[in-house]
């Protein structure tokens, strides 16, 4: 039930003849239909590595060519992009890493990756020291995450409590939260291949789009003690917008149902169009693919007999069905989670601890 990032092409309104002869702007149009940009500033990216803007309140593509030579109309400032598409940084501030080493850090709202070469980066040391401040983990269980933070950071969740509801999906879909320039987050949430290796580019096409990114399998809800769990979910939170909840935790305390009285932390990694409002769809294997079937693809079985397309699997003898490695999430549900539905929760964002950190790869700054 998730909302897939790919951009949505604007259909733009055929000009008739008539009025055509009154337009005195000459309109470019790229590989994709829609219009070329005249600026060189990217707001979002699509399946096949194209960059886009918008301008006029409507979607136009890059013209990556002569944004890169400094020639674009309406704007004086050379853009260079850089091997993963995303626009090269100005400046030297590293915010976060990509699987595949590479260093990103976030100007003008955007990601955007950083020159070693002309930053004289030390790329190993760095390296090092963001792997050994992500593997730290504090050894306390308590229901609070304000001791299990995974580094240091100057983000402060906001204490706010509020009432909302949960639901409960698996699609498999690349979560929206592993797009760049949702946030300000110390890297995108962590895609896996359909091998269960973290995807290098971040700019992977969705597989529920065709491409090869897929939601990773460790992204499933475990088990901290009889009365918390950690997990993952998609979120529409009233008030709220991705650049608040994407990689943002938060600590439900169930009100209703057997499990009313446990708590659970999760981090959003993902965007519900079709959620209501404080609305949490966690993410649990096996409990329904909702709008959306990635599982199909990236496992080659037909996912549809994973139970209900909505609400997933009836008992817990189903997960035997399941692929192996999303087997311990849909155990979860039938045991520590004891199979209710959609219960309603209090909840306030907190500090993420180390644990979900480690698996998504992303903290917010």
């Amino acid at each position: 039930m998730k909302f897939i990032n790919t951009l949505a092409i604007i259909s733009l309104v055929a000009i008739g003849s008539a009025t055509a002869k009154f337009e005195k702007k000459s309109v470019t149009y790229g590989p994709h239909g829609a219009p070329m940009c005249k600026g060189c500033t990217v707001t979002g990216t699509g399946g096949d590595l194209s960059l886009w803007g918008w301008e006029n309140n409507t979607a136009c593509e890059i013209d990556t060519d002569a944004c890169n030579k400094g020639k674009s109309s309406g704007s004086t400032n050379t853009v260079t992009y850089g091997p993963h598409g995303a626009p090269m940084c100005k400046g030297c501030t590293i915010t976060g890493t990509g699987g595949d080493f590479s260093l990103w850090g976030w100007e003008d709202n955007t990601a955007c990756e950083i020159d070693t070469d002309a930053c004289n980066i030390d790329l190993e040391s760095i390296l090092e020291e963001d792997n050994s401040s992500s593997s730290s983990s504090s050894s306390s269980s308590s229901s609070s995450s304000s001791s299990s933070s995974s580094s240091t950071s100057n983000y402060v969740p906001e204490k706010v409590k509020r009432h909302g509801r949960t639901t409960r999906y698996w699609d498999c879909c690349k979560p929206s939260c592993s797009w760049p320039g949702k946030a300000n987050v110390s890297n995108v949430v962590n895609t896996c291949s359909r091998k269960g290796s973290i995807l290098r580019n971040i700019y992977e096409r969705n597989g529920c789009e065709g491409g090869d990114a897929f939601m990773c399998t460790d992204q499933q809800p475990w088990a901290i003690n009889d009365n918390l769990s950690y997990g993952f979910a998609a979120a529409h939170i009233s008030g709220k917008s991705e650049s608040d909840w994407c990689c943002a935790c938060y600590k439900f305390t169930f009100t209703n149902t057997a499990i009313a009285g446990k708590q659970m932390i999760v981090q959003v990694t993902n965007t519900g169009g079709d959620l209501g409002e404080n609305h949490f769809d966690v993410q649990i294997p096996g409990g329904g693919l909702g709008l959306f079937d990635g599982c199909s693809t990236q496992f080659g079985v037909n996912a549809a007999s994973w139970g209900a397309r909505y609400g997933g699997l009836m008992s817990e003898d189903g997960c035997k069905n399941l692929p192996t490695a999303l087997q311990p999430g849909c155990h979860w549900r039938f045991g520590w989670f004891k199979n209710v539905d959609n219960p309603e929760m209090d909840f306030e964002e907190v500090e993420c601890p180390a644990e979900i950190v480690a698996k998504t790869g992303c903290r917010r700054l």
